[in-house]
């Protein structure tokens, strides 16, 4: 079977395309965000917190538990007012910078 050069750069266009659209959605989703600490877990390396949407991680308004390293936890306390920077890591979400 002879392919001709229409149906090769038809077929690496395809090929291409594929893989463009598997990185993108591979790429881990990361996002700048404020809001209310609620709780402090630090033994178990959780903080619970209050924030408005985050479109850049498909959440709405919420209250939402997050992993954190538990060293990022010195000096935050329920009830702070909070930035932080969060990602999304498989199936949870996780904490990776906050500051008051």
């Amino acid at each position: 079977m002879a392919f001709n050069s229409k149906f090769i750069a038809h077929t690496a266009a395809v090929a291409f395309s594929a893989t463009a659209l598997y990185s993108v959605t591979a790429v881990a989703q990361q996002a700048t965000s404020s809001g209310e600490v609620r709780r402090v877990n630090a033994e178990a390396g959780k903080i619970t917190i209050q924030h408005g949407a985050i479109p850049e991680l498909d959440l709405t308004a919420m209250t939402l538990v997050y992993k954190i390293d538990p060293a990022l936890l010195s000096g935050i306390q329920p009830g702070d007012k909070v930035k932080f920077t969060a990602k999304r890591d498989g199936g949870d979400y996780v904490v990776v910078a906050i500051s008051k």
